[in-house]
């Protein structure tokens, strides 16, 4: 019998398990029965709650997934840390038991010292006046953010920030000064960071000054604010007190919505770009279907307009009576968040490949909203069809081969539809938005090398990577080379799958680059050997295989063998910007 508590964490917002801000824990056992652990854990969390006078909810919820159980409490935001004390403590207590039962040893537990530790933190913790802003601004509609240090009342240009020890006076304070700028939330395991900066450029376009987070940046309008993976609630939060702020499209991560709930608990609109195998095995989500339901979650945050919803002049002039509602975009295309739809009770606007797809033609039935590609063309439908843009038009899509793309740019057709920008508007971001470092990098960025070919993308897993190899097979070529690379923490089943994505390409050269950066506990060389012996084995000749110390040696090595008329993928994960520097040094 072994028992292993793997995170115990804060939930600042509505979260896989419940709509509450509160604390989680995930746990590992074996050779026990899962609902003996959970009865055990949860009666020592209730003896617990007993001792120290918790008053803050009773509630408690549970997941059960293989090898392992999370089980969470709702806790007000002032005593999260407290409440992960409190996880923990029973959980040590359920060890303790349950080892002694099996006639096991186990750590001996001082109960009466941890429980007035306990209550000691519990006072030291608790805050009464910042809750009392925080209820006072739900009363008034305002959307309250808060960690740490800050609490912020409205957001965009009237976003008001104090530091949580210097509270405003409760009865001095304007709520109606407080409006909120429509905001919308993008998901998937694939292209988030491409929808919200395509749907940033759509919004530039209709004259709104947009913000977005992301794994690479925050940035309002065209000033990056700081770079870094931003796609949590801290980034949601610095972007939403940010008063040059009119709309916002906050990309959410799966880590992000698994470490600490959705970043509000409101958006006009979400957008979930599609799910499939990557990080399986983190937090207890070992499944896609599991994934699925972390990318859904987005959909919590939809629901009625509030009456103090801010507008800018050109929003609010491209918005009906009729359009105040909330909605989800979800990919037709992809079973699983299709499956996972008959359990949302919520407005869903459907975006598809196939105009014949039957959520299409059941939408269009309904007149509700939906996006498809026919005949060449992307058509927006609710109660009348429209035509946004021809595909071969729309940069991203490199002459309607990357498909990925034209997917995401349907995502986002529906997204911005929901945020009540304007055809004429939408269609001109889509045109604009380059596949190039300036305006996507890392995403498909397209480089003229002496009349080499050579696209430059972030894609890491084998989703991402077949949808990019399926563009290439489609462009003319001589011949096709390709670099690419893995993070250490991939299974040695994904590693091989990606290979094998590449290796469907038939590549004259093959370009196998470290990544020391992302070993994530493996030798140096291991991956690349692994990755070797699979092609050998596969009938690559090993004079097509070629090794690198990084990619940006790895880019250095390809194009020397790359010849006029050759296309070369550049699968880049790391170093991306010195690679970008080397292509545009050959140029």
């Amino acid at each position: 019998m072994a028992f292993e508590l793997d995170e115990v964490r804060r939930l600042t917002g509505p979260n896989l398990l419940s709509d509450e801000p509160g604390a989680i824990a995930d746990v590992l056992f074996t050779e026990v029965e899962a609902s003996r652990v959970l009865e055990c854990w949860l009666r020592h969390l209730a003896e617990c709650r007993t001792a120290i006078n918790w008053q803050h909810g009773q509630q408690s919820y549970y997941r059960f997934y293989d090898g392992g159980l999370s089980v969470s409490i709702s806790a007000p935001m002032d005593l999260l840390y407290s409440a992960c004390e409190l996880l923990e403590l029973a959980w040590d207590l359920c060890v303790q038991e349950l080892a002694s039962k099996a006639q096991e040893r186990a750590e001996l537990i001082d109960l009466p010292a941890r429980i007035e530790a306990l209550k000691q933190a519990i006072a030291e913790e608790q805050h009464p006046a910042l809750l009392a802003l925080m209820h006072q601004a739900e009363v008034h509609n305002v959307l309250c953010l808060t960690d740490d240090d800050e609490i912020s009342l409205g957001t965009g240009p009237s976003s008001q920030t104090w530091p949580v020890t210097e509270l405003p006076d409760i009865d001095s304070i304007a709520w109606s000064d407080y409006k909120e700028v429509p905001l919308a939330l993008i998901t998937g395991t694939n292209g988030k960071s491409t929808s919200v900066r395509l749907a940033a450029e759509i919004a530039k376009a209709a004259g709104i000054n947009a913000g977005v987070t992301s794994t690479d940046f925050i940035k309002v309008g065209d000033t990056i604010i700081d770079e870094g993976d931003y796609s949590g609630p801290g980034g949601a939060r610095m972007l939403l007190r940010d008063k040059r702020t009119e709309m916002a499209f906050l990309e959410v991560a799966r880590g992000g919505l698994l470490r600490r709930g959705l970043p509000v608990k409101q958006a006009r609109a979400a957008l979930v770009t599609n799910v499939a195998s990557d990080h399986l095995g983190q937090y207890g989500i070992n499944t896609v279907d599991d994934i699925a339901n972390v990318k859904t979650m987005v959909g919590k945050a939809i629901g009625p307009l509030r009456s103090n919803d801010y507008l800018s002049a050109q929003t609010i002039a491209m918005q009906s009576a009729a359009d105040k509602k909330r909605i989800l975009v979800l990919n037709a295309d992809d079973k699983r968040l299709a499956a996972q739809a008959t359990l949302l009770n919520m407005p869903i606007c459907w975006f598809s490949t196939d105009a014949n797809h039957p959520l299409i033609l059941q939408a269009i039935a309904k007149k509700l909203p939906c996006v498809f590609a026919l005949n060449g063309e992307l058509i927006y439908s609710d109660d009348k069809q429209s035509s946004i843009a021809q595909i071969t038009d729309i940069p991203m899509t490199i002459n309607g081969t990357a498909m990925h793309n034209v997917q995401n740019a349907l995502g986002v057709i529906g997204l911005c539809k929901a945020m009540n920008i304007d055809e004429a508007a939408i269609k001109a971001g889509l045109l604009s938005f380059a596949s190039s470092a300036k305006d996507n990098p890392g995403r498909g960025n397209l480089y003229e090398v002496n009349g080499v070919t050579v696209i430059v993308d972030f894609a890491h897993n084998s989703h991402s990577m077949q949808a990019v190899i399926d563009m290439a097979s489609k462009m003319p070529a001589k011949h096709k080379l390709v670099m690419f690379s893995h993070g250490g923490d991939r299974s040695d089943q994904d590693i091989k799958d990606v290979t094998d994505a590449v290796r469907a390409l038939d590549p004259a050269t093959y370009v196998l680059a470290e990544l020391e950066r992302y070993l994530r506990g493996r030798a140096v060389g291991e991956i690349s050997t692994l990755v070797q012996k699979h092609l050998l084995e596969n009938g690559v000749t090993s004079n097509k295989i070629l090794l690198a110390d990084d990619p940006l040696d790895g880019a250095k090595k390809i194009m020397s063998h790359a010849k006029s008329g050759d296309l070369v993928l550049l699968f880049v994960l790391n170093d991306r910007e010195n690679v970008q520097d080397y292509l545009l040094s050959l140029t």
